[in-house]
């Protein structure tokens, strides 16, 4: 369930904060195809061009406190969220 987007925002964390600090990104495998202001920016962004289920949507911010790694399954829903 997207680990490797996840892992890839964690390895990179520092560098994803110095250019995207208190963005939305999007991460799809190991490269971020996107950064937005809201998180409803983003996922409209990502469901119009990725498969559902195959992108994380991350708050880029210093430490863990936003390491909820939110996505879209394949099922339409608002959100959904994964704790880490």
């Amino acid at each position: 369930m997207l680990e490797k987007e996840f892992k890839y925002y964690l390895e990179h964390q520092s560098e994803l904060v110095q250019k995207y600090d208190g963005r939305y990104l999007v991460i799809v495998g190991e490269a971020v195809v996107g950064s937005y202001a809201t998180f409803a920016n983003a996922l409209s962004y990502a469901q119009k061009k990725y498969e559902l289920g195959t992108f994380l949507i991350q708050k880029c911010t210093e430490g863990d406190k936003d390491y909820t790694a939110k996505y879209h399954s394949r099922v339409r829903l608002p959100h959904a969220s994964v704790h880490c």
